[in-house]
């Protein structure tokens, strides 16, 4: 990915690369306004938008932002508190950050949008960048990258679309007859369009796809605008009864409830322990990172934007403090030939350097604060979080009811699902969403998923005289925390098959062992303090990506979100937000193809066989 390269002229940004304005000269707001606001009716159609209900807008070309912040300010003047709007952009080159805040001082009117829109628009990444603003109201997707690639993959059912690549003469390859066919495809019924431009090209394009074409008075020195709506029939989305039930309170299951609370729904939780995150949720620190493949495997892609997406929303959700988590930063070392070769190859593929960066032995020691054996990837967005406090948070809005039960059996009555504990009824809902790790395949519909229980036990040191000037999460092998409430934790074991969670003084010795790699320092001063621990299991599948979404074609509304091996913290809240866009048809935060390789359709076959 490469950032925009702009040229300044009289304080307006202007793309070197295509040789064009972002925005008219005249007033870049009143052109949106009239161009892609008034030509599209958002007036008119948001006055009759319904209490949490959902628009969807999709964009060629974010640009500056600007046709955002202005559908986003015309939103919240014009809906009712509940409804929601998504935003789904494409842009090639996007603005650096830097440039953004820049642009975006032309409009101090839109201050209250744009000082939102900052603090998530810090790193961008090839792939789908979902930000989340006005309390969950407003939801923006970008996709980065070539138009023509990125909205193929896109699953989603656009209500308006603001057309606003650089102009057709300065950039011929987007504006070509797949780009219309494709917008054509993704088009709800009754969806319009404008555009700033009247291009012979964009006229015959829009025509061809299906949409009925008309021109309208341009803005500034434009003469002409071209707008219209889709000229076929389409059967429209339809809503369904908003209540929902999730089985499991660890990340996974409250991150699942919590997206459907956002959205309106009534989520009846359930766990089968007294309280939240009592398993693999349940430590007392958990390390915040992404474990990438320089290969952009479909895991390392999903890993990256779970990753960045979880930065965001816990900026919102979860204020730094000494409990809660922290963003000290990560040190992934680079421990031997093979990792240190792996690491040199992602710093290869030209990743934004506050994501990450390559730092020597001398560098890393200053920044971590304890001598370590070598250098290697510093992550200086990342850090660690104590699971339980997110699970409660998530789990807190007024619409979400919790109750402790073992649920035995699921039955599918009519349109409902009926949750059984110990040969009585406990609830029902139309919607019912498994989330309890690799025990989600206890029930007859789930039986056929290939989920294991991975051991992992954890080790909790007393922090000392020299461990307490530890910085950073230091990885290798295992890792190490900074001390939280006087203690660090060590960690962590793997055992295969094994779901026992009785606390082993092998595991301490061995992950003490780890410790010696990652620092024989901090080995030295906190071998000899006094030691408890934590065993729990992870969920794993093969090819290690999670297990979200509908079951399979023969139990409608039965879902499940589980697979998460170690990267729970990291995939959690993501996941949560891909099953509700499922659910709910709205734009989903991944490609296709992600979303294919998450789905438990991928198991069917075992059913079949």
């Amino acid at each position: 990915m490469k950032n925009a390269e702009l040229a300044w002229h009289g304080g307006q940004p202007y793309s070197i690369k295509f040789d064009d304005i972002y925005f008219s000269r005249e007033s870049g707001i009143a052109e949106t306004r009239h161009v892609f606001l008034q030509h599209n009716h958002l007036t008119e159609r948001w006055g009759q938008i319904t209490a949490e209900s959902f628009f969807v807008i999709g964009e060629t070309g974010f640009g500056a932002g600007l046709n955002f912040l202005c559908a986003w300010q015309l939103w919240l003047q014009t809906t009712p508190d509940k409804a929601r709007l998504h935003f789904v952009s494409t842009e090639l080159n996007p603005l650096s950050a830097q440039d953004l805040q820049t642009a975006l001082q032309l409009w101090p009117e839109l201050k209250p949008q744009f000082d939102e829109l900052l603090p998530q628009y810090t790193i961008l990444t090839p792939g789908w960048q979902r930000m989340s603003f006005a309390q969950g109201r407003v939801t923006l997707t970008l996709l980065v990258g070539d138009a023509r690639e990125t909205l193929p993959q896109l699953k989603a059912s656009v209500d308006a679309w603001f057309l606003d690549g650089f102009a057709p003469a300065k950039n011929p390859e987007m504006w070509g007859d797949s780009l219309f066919k494709t917008i054509a495809k993704l088009s709800n019924a009754n969806a319009t369009f404008a555009t700033f431009t009247s291009a012979g090209v964009v006229k015959r394009g829009l025509q061809a796809a299906g949409f009925k074409v008309e021109k309208g008075l341009g803005f500034g020195r434009k003469r002409e605008i071209l707008y219209g709506s889709l000229n076929q029939a389409k059967t429209s989305q339809t809503l369904r009864e908003k209540t929902a039930i999730v089985i499991g309170g660890g990340i996974a299951g409250t991150a699942s409830a919590h997206s459907l609370a956002r959205r309106g729904w009534q989520v009846t939780l359930i766990e089968r322990h007294s309280k939240l995150a009592a398993e693999a949720s349940g430590n007392r620190q958990g390390v915040l990172y992404a474990r990438l493949s320089p290969k952009w495997s479909e895991l390392g892609t999903l890993t990256l934007a779970c990753y960045l997406y979880t930065l965001r929303r816990l900026q919102q959700l979860l204020p730094q403090g000494a409990n809660t988590w922290r963003q000290c930063g990560v040190l992934q070392l680079a421990f031997n030939e093979s990792e240190a070769a792996r690491q040199q190859a992602l710093l290869q593929l030209g990743l934004p350097e506050d994501l990450l960066h390559g730092i020597s032995r001398e560098q890393a020691t200053k920044l971590v604060g304890v001598d370590v054996v070598t250098g290697g990837l510093y992550f200086p967005t990342g850090g660690w979080i104590f699971p339980p406090a997110l699970c409660e948070i998530l789990s807190s809005a007024s619409n979400i009811t919790i109750k402790q039960g073992e649920v035995t059996e699921l039955k599918r009555v009519a349109d409902q699902w009926q949750v059984w504990g110990e040969g009585s009824l406990l609830t029902s809902a139309p919607v019912i969403i498994v989330a309890g790790a690799a025990s989600s395949n206890r029930f007859a519909q789930t039986a056929h998923l290939p989920l294991r229980s991975v051991r992992g036990q954890v080790s909790h040191l007393s922090a000392t005289a020299t461990s307490q000037h530890l910085n950073t999460v230091i990885c290798g092998e295992g890792f190490i925390t900074p001390q939280r409430e006087g203690m660090h934790t060590l960690g962590s074991s793997y055992q295969d098959g094994d779901s026992q969670i009785d606390v082993r003084v092998q595991d301490h010795l061995e992950n003490l062992a780890m410790l010696q790699q990652l620092s024989p320092a901090l080995h030295q001063s906190l071998s000899t303090a006094s030691v408890s621990g934590r065993a729990a299991c992870r969920c794993s599948v093969p090819s290690n990506l999670p297990v979200v979404g509908e079951v399979t074609a023969r139990f409608p509304g039965l879902y499940v979100n589980t697979g998460h091996s170690s990267r729970g913290l990291v995939t959690g809240l993501l996941m949560g937000e891909v099953l509700s866009a499922e659910i709910e048809n709205e734009p989903a935060p991944l490609p296709q193809n992600l979303l294919k390789a998450i789905s438990p359709l991928r198991f069917e076959s075992i059913i079949r066989d």
